[in-house]
C-alpha cells in the first residue's frame, strides 16, 4: 500500500486495547486523536514517555484530543508494563495511565500505518520481526492525518512540541492563520496568504505588514 501522507485518511482498524476492543474511527468519534507507537513493552525511553503522557492527559483533554498508544506486545504484557509506568512515573508527579494501549503483537496495525523499522537491522524481536518505529500521528475529527513524526529509539519525544502543533492546527482551522517559527499559544500569528488585505482589515484589524507576503497579527483565543 502507498505510504500515508499528511492529508491522508487515517486507516480504520479493529484492535484489542487495555481499555477493551475498539474500532478506531468509532473510537475517535468527533474529536482529535493522537496515536503514538512503541517498539516494545518494558523499554526504558518509552516507559518515561507514557508516564509523561498520563500526567499531561488533562492538557490534551482540554484541547478535545484523545490519546492512544500502541506497542507490539500482548495485552498481558501491557497490563504489567502499565504498573511499571505508574510506579516509575510517580517520581515526577501523580501518574495513572488511563488512555488505551493497543496490543499489536502480529504487527498488523504497525504495518497498516507503515511504522516498521527497516533501517536498523538490529531493531527486531526474537523471531526476527521488525519492531515498530516510534511514530506520532495527529489525526483530526475528519480522520485526516495532520502530523506525523518518527523518532529514533534512543531519543525521547517532546510532548511540549506535540501540544504546540495541536494548538497551531486547531487555531489555523478556526481563524485562517498560520503560525511562525517557535510560536507558542498567545503569541502573534501569521495571516493566511489566502486572506486579502481587505479581508484582513475586517478579520484582523491590528495586523502588521512586514512583507507583501508576510503579515502578522495578535489573536485572542480561548
Amino acid at each position: 500500500m502507498p505510504s500515508l501522507r499528511l492529508g491522508s485518511i487515517a486507516p480504520d482498524f479493529e484492535a484489542q486495547t487495555t481499555a477493551g476492543p475498539i474500532k478506531f474511527h468509532e473510537w475517535i468519534d468527533n474529536t482529535w486523536a493522537i496515536l503514538f507507537s512503541h517498539p516494545g513493552d518494558f523499554t526504558p525511553v518509552c516507559t518515561t514517555e507514557l508516564g509523561e503522557v498520563a500526567r499531561r492527559a488533562p492538557e490534551f483533554a482540554q484541547r478535545n484530543v484523545k490519546l492512544i498508544g500502541l506497542s507490539a506486545n500482548s495485552l498481558d504484557d501491557h497490563e504489567k508494563w502499565v504498573k511499571d509506568i505508574n510506579e516509575y512515573g510517580s517520581k515526577f508527579g501523580p501518574t495513572d495511565v488511563q488512555f488505551p494501549i493497543i496490543a499489536d503483537p502480529d504487527r498488523k496495525i504497525s504495518t497498516l500505518y507503515d511504522m516498521l523499522d527497516e533501517q536498523d537491522a538490529t531493531n527486531r524481536d526474537a523471531k526476527g520481526l521488525p519492531f515498530t518505529v516510534r511514530t506520532v500521528f495527529v489525526i483530526d475529527p475528519k480522520k485526516v492525518i495532520r502530523l506525523t513524526v518518527s523518532y529514533p529509539a534512543s531519543t525521547g519525544r517532546n510532548f511540549d512540541e506535540i501540544l504546540r502543533v495541536v494548538d497551531s492546527l486547531q487555531i489555523g482551522d478556526k481563524h485562517r492563520v498560520t503560525t511562525p517559527v517557535n510560536w507558542k499559544k498567545g503569541e502573534d500569528v501569521i495571516v493566511h496568504p489566502g486572506v486579502t488585505n481587505e479581508e484582513a482589515k475586517t478579520l484582523f484589524p491590528n495586523f502588521t505588514t512586514h512583507k507583501s507576503y508576510l503579515r502578522t497579527t495578535p489573536l485572542k483565543v480561548d
